[in-house]
C-alpha cells in the first residue's frame, strides 16, 4: 500500500484531470457546486480537451460577491446529474488535479453521490503541496501567484474554467522543474468506502501524517539507526519541525521505503529527521534527551532510495547491505 503514496516525476503515469468547481459554501453535502470544469491532461500537462458547465444547484447560491453567480444566472442551468456522466467520462483513468484537492475531490465525490453515481478516480494530486516541493521562493503559492510566475495570464479569477485553464498552464512547468529537481510528485490513492447507511466516506485525503500513523508497518523494528550503516525496512522515523522538505513528502518516502512513520519520539524510535543540530524544543529535543540519532532531511533523502531488508536470522549489528556487492554502504 505505502507505494501507491507519492510518485517520481519521472514516471509519466497516465494523465491529469484539472478540475476547479465553484460552491456556494465550504461544507460538502450542504453548500452545493454552482460551476465545474475539467480539463484533460497528458502525462506532460498538455490539455487534450475540456467539460465545463454552470450548475443550478436549487437553492441559494451563497456569497456571489466571490463567484459572481446569482440564482437568475443559474435558474435555467442543468443539475450535477445532468452533466455528471459527462465529466466522469473525462476523469476515467486519470490522476485528478487540483489547488486544494481536497476541496475540489469532496465536493465532486459528494455531488456525484446524492446524484447516484460513483466519481471514477482512484489517485488525486494537490497543486499547492506540489508547489511547496518545488523552491520557486514566491512570498505566497496561491494560484494567482504561481500563474504571474509562470507567466500565465489570468482573465476571470473564480470562474471554474478560467481557473482550471490557468491551473493546467501552472502544471506544466510545476512538472517540469519536479523532473529536473527529481522532486517526488504528491500523488495519493483514493478508495471508496460505504457503510451500511449508504454514504460513501472519503476519509483518505486527511492530512496524510495522521493516517499514516495508524499505518502496520510489514516489517519489524530493527532497532536504532547506527550512524555510517544504511537504514533498514521496519525503522520508525519521526520527524521534528525543524525540516526544510514538507512532511508530507518525507512521509511519502518513508512509507515507500517499508519503513514506519512515528508521530512520538520514544524509546522505540530509531531516527528522527532534524535539521537542527542543538535542538531546544520539540521532537529533535526528545531525540536528544533519549539518545535517539538525527539526521539532516538533505541526508535522509540522500539515502533513502537504498534502504535494505534484513536478513532473516541477522540482527542490526552485522546487517550488510546486500544489494551492492556486499559492501557496506556509509551515506553520513
Amino acid at each position: 500500500m505505502s507505494a501507491l503514496w507519492g510518485r517520481p516525476a519521472r514516471d509519466s503515469g497516465d494523465g491529469w484531470a484539472v478540475v476547479d468547481v465553484e460552491t456556494s459554501g465550504f461544507r460538502p453535502g450542504q453548500a452545493r457546486v454552482l460551476s465545474v470544469a475539467a480539463l484533460a491532461l497528458d502525462a506532460d500537462g498538455r490539455i487534450e480537451h475540456s467539460v465545463s458547465s454552470l450548475v443550478n444547484p436549487g437553492t441559494d447560491p451563497g456569497p456571489t460577491h466571490v463567484h459572481g453567480l446569482t440564482a437568475e444566472m443559474l435558474a435555467g442551468q442543468p443539475r450535477f446529474a445532468d452533466v455528471i456522466d459527462e465529466v466522469a467520462a473525462l476523469l476515467a483513468g486519470r490522476t485528478l488535479v487540483a489547488h486544494n484537492v481536497a476541496f475540489d475531490y469532496t465536493f465532486l465525490a459528494v455531488e456525484a453521490e446524492m446524484a447516484g453515481a460513483e466519481l471514477p478516480v482512484d489517485s488525486v494530486m494537490c497543486t499547492l503541496e506540489l508547489a511547496r516541493r518545488l523552491d520557486l521562493g514566491l512570498a505566497n503559492l496561491r494560484l494567482q501567484t504561481l500563474a504571474a510566475h509562470w507567466g500565465i495570464v489570468q482573465t476571470r479569477a473564480h470562474d471554474a474554467l478560467d481557473d482550471a485553464r490557468v491551473l493546467a498552464g501552472v502544471l506544466e512547468p510545476a512538472l517540469q522543474r519536479a523532473r529536473e529537481r527529481d522532486v517526488w510528485l504528491p500523488v495519493r490513492p483514493v478508495t471508496r468506502r460505504r457503510w451500511p447507511n449508504g454514504r460513501i466516506t472519503h476519509d483518505e485525503l486527511r492530512p496524510l501524517k495522521a493516517l499514516a500513523a495508524r499505518m502496520p508497518c510489514a516489517y519489524l523494528n530493527p532497532g536504532r539507526y547506527v550512524r555510517g550503516r544504511p537504514l533498514v525496512q521496519g525503522m520508525r522515523v519521526a520527524l521534528s519541525a525543524e525540516c526544510t522538505r514538507t512532511h508530507e513528502e518525507l512521509v511519502e518516502r518513508i512509507l515507500h521505503a517499508g519503513l514506519a512513520y512515528s508521530d512520538v519520539v520514544d524509546t522505540n524510535t530509531s531516527l528522527v529527521i532534524c535539521n537542527n543540530e542543538s535542538p531546544e524544543q520539540g521532537k529533535g529535543y526528545q531525540a536528544r534527551e533519549l539518545g535517539v540519532p538525527t539526521v539532516t532531511d538533505e541526508h535522509f533523502m540522500a539515502c533513502i532510495g537504498r534502504v535494505g531488508g534484513v536478513v532473516q536470522g541477522t540482527g542490526i549489528e552485522q546487517f550488510v547491505d546486500v544489494g551492492v556487492a556486499g559492501e557496506q554502504i556509509s551515506l553520513f
